[in-house]
């Protein structure tokens, strides 16, 4: 059974998407003021979730005709429907970008790659690997990844840096709605990769395989990611760059989080005992998503469309 939203025996619920939508017009490109670092650090969210949340929806469809837990299978579709609905919402924020020129193709064609080609429904290049055990990788694969957008749905949840700094509101809100619900499904990913993911060693393995394959690239693409919008800012006027020194000047703001609650997210994960119930705080998620204006006018125009 998922351990979504049932850690310490709590009550079930259902995981679901909100059909949530944000005004970006008066959003500005620096929407961390005076902190171009910390916002383009941020903004490599927008360029890897697009396509990667449209893979995990792939993934797990191909993955669901395997479920026979019924708890499950409705977690692992109000997940699907989650990540769907984060897909659309940060591509807008492309769109955003792309008005204010600072256009992102150049990146994001390289993800599209990674996601649709390298990763998609066979293995590439002719790789001899079976249906089965590709996606048991697969499935691996955003697991571990969702490990990170736990940590991180958290940390943002709790950052009160970016407040202090008069972050934008509606990014916040858009980047908190979105952690509260990775902090809600949490344990979603984990729990699907171990009911279809085998049993016993291999599974343990294959498992720790995924994080180790994950944690490098993941940093690698978020590099090359602030990296590629500090260089084509058009306010920095291609005088910017990403340093590591403006980076932990942000973390120690409170802007960015610090490399130990990144870090300590990956042997966590290698304990055999581990579930990512463990990650964050549910409480903290569903008070953010009852209070997030997004969330409520979803919640509002949903219950109009069932009265009338």
């Amino acid at each position: 059974m998922s351990g979504a939203g049932r850690p310490g025996g709590a009550a079930p619920y259902a995981i679901a998407p909100r059909r949530v939508s944000f005004d970006w017009k008066a959003t500005p490109l620096h929407w961390i003021p005076d902190e171009p670092t910390a916002t383009h650090v941020i903004n490599v969210l927008h360029l890897l979730l697009p396509a990667g949340e449209r893979w995990f929806v792939k993934v797990f469809k191909e993955g669901l005709p395997l479920v026979t837990d019924p708890t499950l299978r409705d977690d692992v579709k109000g997940f699907m429907g989650q990540e769907a609905t984060h897909s659309v919402q940060h591509s807008y924020v492309l769109d955003h970008l792309a008005e204010q020129r600072l256009p992102t193709e150049a990146y994001t064609r390289h993800v599209d790659f990674l996601f649709e080609k390298l990763l998609g429904e066979t293995p590439p290049f002719g790789a001899p690997i079976t249906a089965q055990e590709w996606l048991r990788f697969r499935l691996a694969l955003v697991a571990a990844i969702e490990q990170f957008t736990a940590v991180l749905g958290d940390w943002v949840l709790r950052a009160e840096g970016l407040d202090r700094a008069g972050a934008d509101e509606i990014m916040l809100d858009l980047l908190r709605w979105h952690g509260a619900e990775e902090v809600e499904h949490r344990s979603v990913a984990f729990d699907m990769y171990q009911h279809c993911g085998g049993t016993g060693l291999p599974r343990y393995a294959r498992r720790i395989e995924g994080m180790v394959v994950v944690a490098p690239v993941l940093a690698w693409l978020w590099v090359w990611g602030a990296s590629y919008l500090m260089r084509n800012d058009p306010r920095l006027g291609g005088r910017g760059r990403y340093s590591l020194r403006a980076h932990n000047r942000a973390v120690a703001k409170g802007l960015l989080p610090t490399w130990r609650e990144l870090g300590t997210a990956i042997p966590r994960y290698f304990r055999r005992s581990y579930h990512p119930s463990q990650e964050g705080s549910l409480r903290r998620a569903v008070e953010y998503l009852a209070a997030s204006p997004a969330a409520r006018t979803a919640a509002g125009a949903v219950g109009r469309a069932a009265m009338s």
